[in-house]
């Protein structure tokens, strides 16, 4: 029905900007967060489940249930990026330690019964490396009955960053954004042509440092370690760019995401192009196709283009209400 809240399942690497995705989650009336799952990416998985329980306690969120997931990749091992996300994968802010533990089950188990027990399909939103998804997939495949979308941040059309070509969550684990890619549901890619677009300007930053409400001063503080130009340390300048959290925003307001239809695969080879989306962006086949016959591959909704100002002011309002 129209105006009720969607239902969303978030599986997350807890760093600063999943940290970020998770503030906005909790705070928008149009979000029912039903779950967390954890997975190792931006540090430890250990580290992840710290990190989120903790989030959720200071977003004003302590019952909703966290699980631990994979430890590794399917094939490779973990690759964590604290070289970007600090040693604790939160920014190094010396945030408390979480009052409560996670759930005693493990990541794909409370994905599959969260999931299969809502009233209304799920929709899921991984803003981390895919190896918990992939395995929910292979393992319960069943579950995507009553999946609606899956709302990926992954990927790239034009520039990578863990590799020229790759985004880190796909090339984290490359082999599990190939299964999410035949899930068999409608699958949007939130990647960094749209990611490194959507910034909040210094003085709002400063706003929300100087918040008296923590959840809200906790989305400056972590806003502030992510400088709106890349390569820049946090203390060059205050603009801060929301990264995972646009993903969140776009399943509360899809109208300010411009997405194309299109063919996508992941590179799998070994070598310089591992992890790579190919996007087909080309009007008709090559001669590759007419010469071979054209293959078949996934399609999905791929972001092209974003209203950045839309999503900032929508951040903005969100994370400021109590």
């Amino acid at each position: 029905m129209p105006g009720r809240p969607v239902p969303v399942i978030m599986d997350c690497d807890t760093g600063v900007d999943d940290a970020l995705a998770l503030l906005f989650a909790v705070r928008h009336p149009g979000i029912e967060l039903r779950a967390v799952t954890c997975v190792a990416g931006n540090t430890d998985v250990d580290g992840v489940v710290r990190n989120t329980l903790t989030v959720l306690e200071q977003a004003g969120a302590p019952e909703t249930p966290v699980a631990r997931g994979a430890e590794r990749p399917l094939l490779e091992p973990a690759r964590p990026a604290t070289h970007v996300h600090g040693t604790d994968g939160m920014g190094d802010l010396g945030l408390p330690a979480p009052a409560r533990r996670p759930a005693e089950v493990d990541a794909v188990t409370l994905l599959r019964r969260e999931i299969l027990a809502s009233p209304r399909p799920v929709t899921l939103i991984p803003t981390a490396p895919l190896t918990n998804i992939a395995l929910l997939l292979r393992t319960h495949p069943e579950v995507t009955r009553n999946i609606e979308r899956i709302v990926f941040m992954g990927g790239a059309v034009e520039v990578g960053n863990a590799t020229p070509v790759a985004e880190f969550n796909v090339w984290h684990d490359p082999e599990a954004a190939a299964v999410l890619l035949t899930a068999g549901v409608p699958i949007t890619m939130y990647g960094l042509d749209v990611f490194r677009q959507v910034v909040v300007e210094a003085e709002d930053v400063r706003r929300l440092r100087a918040s008296g409400d923590r959840g809200a001063r906790l989305a400056g503080e972590l806003l502030a370690h992510r400088p709106a130009t890349q390569g820049e340390p946090p203390e060059a300048e205050e603009a801060g760019g929301l990264g995972d959290a646009g993903a969140v925003c776009a399943v509360a307001d899809p109208g300010g995401l411009t997405t194309r239809l299109l063919p996508v695969e992941v590179s799998l080879a070994p070598g310089p192009g591992r992890g790579q989306t190919i996007v087909d962006r080309r009007p008709r086949p090559g001669e590759a196709e007419i010469h071979h016959g054209e293959r078949e591959r996934p399609l999905i909704d791929v972001a092209l283009a974003v209203d950045a100002g839309r999503y900032t002011r929508l951040y903005l309002e969100t994370v400021g209400r109590p």
